[in-house]
This record gives C-alpha cells, structure tokens and sequence, in this order.
C-alpha cells in the first residue's frame, strides 16, 4: 500500500490529474475490483465488465476511453447505448467528476483490469496521456497478471503441468494456426486429455473452461440476431445453465471485438464469458464432431422455425405437424443421418429447454441440432404419422417402420417411441440396406480368414458369431453367406428384421406378436429341403436345442448369440441347458467380433512408436506370440489428426475385430467335461486362437487404427 500510495502521487503528477483507481480482474470472473483508489469515502468499488459502466465497459472493449464530460448523456450514448455514468460515488463524497482517461491493463492480449484517471486540471486529457496511461497499465499488466497466475501463451500451462515439452508445443502451434488442428494434434499425438487444456486455456484467458456437458447445460433461447452461420465461423455458442444463466461460450474469449458484436446482437444485460474447445462449442451448436447437418439448409429450417416458436408458445401442441417448417425438418434429419452414415437417430426432450437431436455415426452418439420446445410435440406427431402410429396415444410406447427415399434408394427406418417425464422421445434405427459385403472385405486376419473358409465348406455343423448389439454380426453372415450362395445350394434364413437382401436366398422376416419365432421357423425350414439355414438369434433354450438338432441332422446352421467372447459362448450355451456331448459335436467354430473405428485414410499421419506404445503392443499381445507380427524397426504406427473429410476427429468408419474359436480335438474333450471358460480360453489359444484384443493389435501394426481404439475395445492401458 506505501508503493502505491508513491505510485499514486508520481502518476497523479505526471497526468496532472486528481484522482485515480487501478481496477483489478478478479481471478476467474466476470468482475473489476478496485485494488488501489484515490480517497477513503468508499471501502469497496466493484464493477461488472459490461458496458453499464465506463471502467466495465473499457474492460469489455478492451479499448481505452477519453470521456469529456461523464455527465452528458448524449456523450456516453454515441460510444453505447447501455453505458452509463454512477453518479452516487460523487455524492457520497462532494466530490464532482469533471473529465475521465480509463485504459485497459492487458497482457498477451488478455484483460487484467482498468487504469481509471480523474479530473484533470488544466483542461481535458490528450493523446499525450493517453500513451502515458498506456505505458503505465503495459507494467501494471506485468504484475497483475503473475498475481492472478496467468500464462503468457494460451497453452503454456502444458508445459508446467509437465504433460507437452515446450519444443513440441511450439513445433505444434507454429504448424498451423486453426486452433481446432492445434487441441486435435494435443489429444491425437500427446494423448492430453481435454480437460486440462481447457483447464490451461482458462488460466490464460482468466474465465472459466466449460467443456461439452448437454446434461447441464442447453442452448440459450433468446431474440437475438446471431445466427448460427455466424456463431459456428466464430466458434461462439450462447448457452445457459439449469437456472437458464446465460454463457457466452468462446475458443477465444479474449477476442473483444466479437465479444461487442454478440454483446450488441444478444441484447441481455448481463451473463458469464467461459472458453470452450472448438469441438464442444459446435457440439452445442448442434453441429457434432465428425460432421453435422448440412449447413445451409438446417441453419435455415431452425431460424425459420425458431421465428414462429414464441407465437407457439402458449400452446405448444397445437402445432401443426405439416407445417411446412416441420416437415422440411424431419426430412432434412432423416436425409442427414443417411449422409453421415448414422445407424440411430435419438429425438430427446429436455424437461427446461430445447429438443436434442443426437445421431450414432461409426457407433458414438453425437449432438447434431436442437430444436426449439414449442416444437417438440409437431416433431413427434410428424414422424408418428410418416411410420403409421397412433398420433393420440402419448402414453404407451409404439414401434413403427418408415421408408424413405433417398438418392434413388429406398431406406427402411424403425421407430420407437417411448414417453418420458419430458415429453414422447423417438429412436429411429436406420437398417441397412443393399446387397451382401463381399468376404475379403471383412477384413480378416490371413489365419481367421483361411480357416472361416475351411469351417464353411462343412456339410453340417453349427457356426456362431457372437458379439454385442451392434456389432456387425448381421453383416458377416451375410458376407458368408453371399460366399456359400451358389445355384446348387438351398439356402433359408429366418432374420428379425431382414436388413440385407441377396438374390437366391429364401429370406423369412419373425413374427414373435403371431407366434412365428426363431424356433417355430427353424422347424418349418426343416421340412424345407434346405442346404443352409441361417437363425437371426438364439434367444431361448427351444432356439438353440433346434439348432443343434437340425446341424446334427445334416445341415450347415448359423446364428449368432449376444455373449463377450468365443469361449464364453461355450458355457452360456450350456447354461441354457443344452447337451455337451450333441453342443461339441455339432459345432464348427465360434467367431466372437467388435467394431473399431478406423483412421480417416485421408489425413492419418505416420510416426515412430513411443517406448509406451511398444510396451502395451507387447503386454497385449503376448512375448510369446510377438514374432507372429513382423515389427519392424524401427516400429512405424498411424495416428489420428483431423481434417474436413473427418469433421476433424481424425477417424471415418469402422472395422471388424474378429476372435475365431476352432472346434479342435483336444477343445471338444474339455466341452465334453464342462471345463472352465479360462481352461477352454487357455486350450483355444494353443489352438491357435488369437483373442480380439490381439487382433485389434495387428489392425494398428497394419495402420487401419490406433491405439487408443485398442484401449477402448479391450479396456486396457
């Protein structure tokens, strides 16, 4: 205090002035201090960084002010029509505020608080004291700035938090300039999670880091005139909190000429400036990572149907469900999750705010748009009536089929309807559709390929493939099957619901609601003259105990069953009461399969295996079995960078990950005796067995993926 108090009197000097206060930022807020003041009438001076006030505004605007005459309004309106002049502070010491310099106290283009001189003597202040004040808040700055425990550079606390060395930093941030690419290659390369980036981003830019959390907090619903064209070129997003708080989310919160023109577009006195990673800020945008809707065409359907949505407010489900907004809406969803390649589409209601739309694409649920609440309701009624559903009937769940047409081919959607405390929600299941994969490009391991080739030569037997939902089992069946699919072959499938269609197969769709089951077709079949018979599911014991009749009577039958892995399959199979001795003679082999998402081959980029890297590729794999994968040396992999074909995640589609159980010998004895899952995986790795997480491997060796997929299949660090 004795420093400023010598400070104050120096500086009052030089600028001829009468008073003076140096505002502070308080650490992490949206909020000015006055650590330093002329006078004692006042103990405390707090001013929110807002154009309400001149000291809020400089701070706001990052631009310093010379006001002649804070008293006249017409002056404080021509520089912004909210800005205003306290007056009680004068009152409340007889004192009388005649002219004003205020100066922004930055420091690597960051805010740390306000230089606010008062009164001078001899006329009003020049340019001349304006570069003085400059120069002085330039030293203030330095300061303050290691008070608050800022960094110099946006990412510089990386490299105290010992997570990047400061030559990778910078050979990574003078590589490019587009910050997306910058955090990509941070995650990718570096394997830096995101939330210390954004913990270092907000230790920079002193506000708060919000990453992508749609459970806390939705997209702010307001009259302004920011469009989302403009917020996403920006990477701006307006959200609130669960008490409808507004946030100016920002990649650049420091950036104060954009800031005043949302300031100015927004229209609300006050809300919160965070940083955001460009990524969580398209997110909330509705944009997704990896791709969004059309940009375009949603933009305009949601501003077309955002300026209706007050008019139908207060009775929301009047809405017409073929208002041309709607039904363009819809459209454009369904034509959009086709483009991306999604399997599902999640239309979810919020309790306090907008609709979510989320889509599955290559298997992670994406936020892609948000539609306004008052129109949740026609949303719904739209999609009920395009798949046949009671539009009335909101209280139940309801399953329901849409075919849709689109570029030249027709596409089957399921739907599902279930009612939630928010409001109906809708699943739509995109089938797939089109003709069989051909088997190479299952992308099989030599040895699983050579010997799923020797087990379907077999007259008879069984053959599993078992994995979770979604894991491309229907689409391996059918690759093998579109192999056996000859003229001199009879071949059956029973499915639920039949996705891929091939000419010369006899393709049955189950009924369970009219009692044409699994079961029931698999009997049918039989009486059939079939070659091949294909079971979508062994759902139950009747299922499974028929399918292991019908391949020891002399026919080659697939199926698939929901079990973790190949030796598994063995004991749940058992469990459900089968006999060892007809379950081990009659089946062939047991394919267990994953999908892994794939490197976008467009930007993927080469590099030389870490120490780490090549320790887990040899924990997972096995010493034992390590020559089996060739490695070079040194040990080139592939990892993820990002760029426009990828929506900037670094990955695009997806490939199988297969564990091919061998019906051996020496495997049949131990199912014989009911042996443990860990003695049968033991026996079928001698075998020759080689587990998914080994095969995911080989894919990275191969540079199909990387290793942070293989952590995500297996689990594993």
């Amino acid at each position: 205090m004795d420093a400023y108090q010598r400070l104050e009197v120096a500086i009052l000097k030089l600028l001829d002035a009468e008073r003076m206060s140096i505002f502070q930022r308080r650490r992490q807020n949206q909020e000015l201090v006055a650590r330093f003041k002329t006078g004692n009438e006042t103990k405390e001076i707090k001013v929110p960084i807002s154009p309400q006030s001149i000291a809020g505004y400089v701070a706001l605007a990052q631009l310093p002010l010379m006001i002649k005459d804070p008293y006249n309004a017409e002056e404080l309106s021509s520089i912004h029509p909210r800005l205003r002049f306290e007056t009680k502070f004068d009152k409340a010491s007889n004192f009388k505020t005649r002219n004003i310099l205020c100066v922004p106290i930055l420091n690597s283009g960051v805010l740390m608080g306000v230089l606010q001189i008062i009164n001078k003597r001899s006329g009003d202040f020049s340019d001349a004291d304006l570069q003085l004040g400059q120069e002085l808040c330039k030293i203030i700055g330095n300061k303050f700035r290691f008070e608050l425990g800022g960094t110099q550079q946006p990412l510089q606390l990386l490299v105290h938090s010992n997570l990047i060395s400061e030559g990778d930093l910078k050979k990574i941030t003078e590589s490019s300039r587009d910050q997306r690419q910058i955090i990509q290659r941070l995650i990718s390369e570096h394997r830096i999670a995101e939330g210390p980036i954004g913990h270092a981003l907000s230790v920079h830019y002193q506000v708060p880091f919000i990453g992508y959390n749609p459970d806390k907090y939705h997209s702010f619903q307001s009259n302004s005139r920011l469009n989302s064209s403009y917020l996403k070129r920006n990477l701006v997003a307006v959200i609130a909190d669960a008490n409808d708080n507004p946030i100016v989310l920002m990649a650049e919160p420091n950036n104060a000429a954009l800031l005043m023109e949302i300031e100015s577009a927004l229209g609300i006195e006050s809300y919160e400036i965070c940083v955001g990673l460009p990524n969580a800020i398209l997110q909330y945008l509705g944009e997704g990572t990896g791709g969004g809707t059309a940009p375009g065409e949603m933009d305009e359907i949601l501003d077309e149907i955002s300026t209706n949505a007050e008019e139908k407010e207060e009775s929301a489900d009047e809405m017409s469900d073929d208002a041309p907004a709607v039904v363009r809406l819809v459209s454009r969803i369904l034509h959009d999750a086709k483009r991306l390649n999604a399997s599902d589409i999640h239309i979810d209601p919020e309790k306090n705010g907008p609709t979510r739309v989320r889509m599955r694409v290559d298997g992670v649920c994406r936020d892609i748009t948000q539609v306004p609440a008052s129109h949740h309701s026609a949303v719904i009624a739209r999609i009920k009536i395009l798949s046949n559903l009671n539009i009335a009937e909101k209280r139940v769940p309801q399953d329901g089929k849409i075919g849709v047409k689109m570029s030249g081919q027709l596409v089957e959607v399921r739907v599902a309807t279930i009612p939630t405390v928010a409001g109906e929600g809708v699943v739509m299941r995109i089938l797939a559709s089109g003709g069989a994969l051909p088997m190479e490009k299952l992308n099989l391991s030599p040895r699983n390929d050579g010997m799923m080739r020797e087990m379907i030569k077999k007259p008879h037997g069984i053959i599993l493939v078992v994995g979770p939902t979604g894991s491309g089992k229907t689409t391996t069946l059918h690759a093998v099957l579109g192999e056996l699919n000859k003229p001199d072959k009879k071949i059956w499938t029973a499915e639920d619901p039949v996705e891929i269609t091939q000419a010369g197969l006899q393709q049955v769709q189950v009924n369970p609601k009219i009692g044409f089951t699994f079961a029931s077709a698999l009997r049918a079949f039989l009486r059939a003259d079939p070659d091949i018979i294909l079971i979508g599911e062994m759902r139950d014991k009747e299922t499974a105990h028929a399918g292991i009749e019908a391949s020891l009577t002399g026919h080659l039958v697939f199926s698939t069953l929901h079990t973790n892995s190949a030796p598994e399959t063995i004991t749940r199979l058992l469990d459900l009461g089968l006999d060892p001795v007809n379950f081990s003679d009659a089946c062939v082999g047991i394919l267990a399969q994953r999908l892994m998402r794939t490197l976008c081959k467009n930007c993927k980029e080469e590099y030389e295996a870490t120490d780490s890297d090549i320790s887990f590729i040899k924990r997972q794999y096995g010493e034992e079995h390590l020559a089996e994968l060739n490695l070079s040396k040194p040990l080139m992999l592939h990892r993820a960078k990002g760029c426009d074909e990828c929506g900037g995640t670094g990955y695009k589609g997806r490939t199988g990950v297969h564990e091919l159980l061998s019906m051996t010998p020496a495997l049949r004895a131990m199912v014989y005796k009911e042996a443990s899952v860990s003695e049968m995986k033991v026996q079928a790795a001698t075998d020759g067995m080689r587990t998914l997480t080994q095969d995911a491997i080989y894919k990275v060796i191969k540079g199909d993926s990387d290793i942070a997929q293989v952590q995500i299949i297996s689990g594993a660090d």
